[in-house]
């Protein structure tokens, strides 16, 4: 790890991801840390100033609020690798009727977090036989698996779409009255992710660039290989329907277009801002939010960036594959403790 002072922040960038940070805050003073580089009163400095009117503020204030308040730390080497995603709007229906006829699940009663025999963690269901195992994939819920259980709170119209919609983990149905029901993730099988677009490189059935937009294509054009393409990613996402802001993160609160990330908690404190630079793409570049999680993103300095909902945010998203460097923000006095804990990691 290092430290370093000078974040080079436009004020507009800074004023922005203030924004975000103050959304965080309430969870930042009140939850642990799953990767254990800060404490939950390290926060509380940061968090107050930032709920603090100022009465002569000026575009520079938001960019000295971030050089007062952390330092940088470099987790391992510092290389980032971003991706994108965004809120999908798909063609739904709240009922079943010609044309909507692909289900969206909420969670169902029977998925477990753990063996209720054992307490071994772990998503699964106990069977007819009683024993514990894992939950239904992808291909046996879209088999029939939890049909007539009444989970379902809509329906697509296009599996496809439904498919991306559950990798986004949130987003709108447009009901054929013109409304919209937005849902947000509830919960998922427990089974493996698997990227299918790296499925369809690897057979040389999808040139490379990879990007969101080849793969629809390719699975719209190829529907019977398609599906079993998308049944290799054994994960499958429930949904509830959101009534309030959103989208949500992994923290229950809103995340915001072009200031959030998903990131991995055990490497990126939930709440914290990331200073992406040097990427290959320069819009990934600039101050986010660590305000959401992913099945998909794992490990150090790898995050996935929100643009928001529409086409745009759509064809940005899913070109978004750009690497370059990371600095995780940390509350002043949080990097003293950790060096002090292991002065050998630098």
């Amino acid at each position: 790890m290092r430290s370093g002072p000078d974040l080079g922040l436009e004020p507009a960038a800074a004023t922005r991801a203030l924004q975000a940070f103050r959304i965080s805050c309430p969870s930042l003073i009140t939850r642990q840390d799953a990767s254990g580089l800060t404490r939950p009163e390290d926060w509380r400095g940061a968090c107050s100033d930032a709920d603090a009117v100022v009465t002569d503020w000026t575009p520079q204030s938001d960019v000295l609020f971030f050089r007062r308040h952390f330092e940088t730390v470099e987790v391992g080497d510092g290389a980032a690798f971003a991706t994108g995603y965004y809120e999908p709007e798909i063609r739904g229906s709240r009922i079943r009727q010609t044309g909507y006829e692909v289900p969206v699940y909420a969670v169902p009663p029977d998925l477990l977090d753990a063996n209720p025999a054992t307490g071994a963690r772990g998503r699964g269901r106990v069977d007819e036989s009683g024993n514990y195992v894992p939950y239904h994939d992808r291909a046996a819920i879209e088999a029939g698996a939890l049909a007539g259980r009444g989970l379902e709170i809509g329906w697509a119209a296009d599996p496809v779409e439904l498919f991306f919609l559950q990798i986004q983990g949130s987003g709108r149905l447009r009901l054929p009255d013109g409304g919209v029901m937005r849902i947000g993730y509830a919960g998922q099988n427990g089974r493996e992710y698997v990227a299918i677009g790296r499925v369809l490189r690897d057979r040389g059935l999808i040139a490379p660039p990879v990007s969101m937009q080849k793969i629809v294509a390719w699975l719209h054009a190829h529907p019977e290989e398609g599906r079993a393409v998308m049944q290799e990613n054994l994960s499958y996402v429930f949904f509830r329907e959101l009534t309030g802001p959103g989208p949500l993160g992994a923290l229950g609160r809103p995340v915001t277009p072009e200031v959030s990330v998903a990131a991995d908690p055990r490497f990126i404190p939930l709440g914290a801002p990331v200073l992406l630079s040097n990427m290959d793409n320069p819009r990934a570049d600039g101050l986010w939010i660590a305000q959401d999680t992913g099945g998909a993103i794992r490990g150090a300095n790898r995050v996935d960036t929100f643009w928001g909902a529409g086409p745009a945010a759509a064809t940005t998203a899913g070109a978004m594959q750009s690497r370059g460097r990371a600095l995780i923000l940390l509350p002043r006095g949080a990097l003293e403790r950790l060096r002090a804990r292991a002065p050998a990691d630098r």
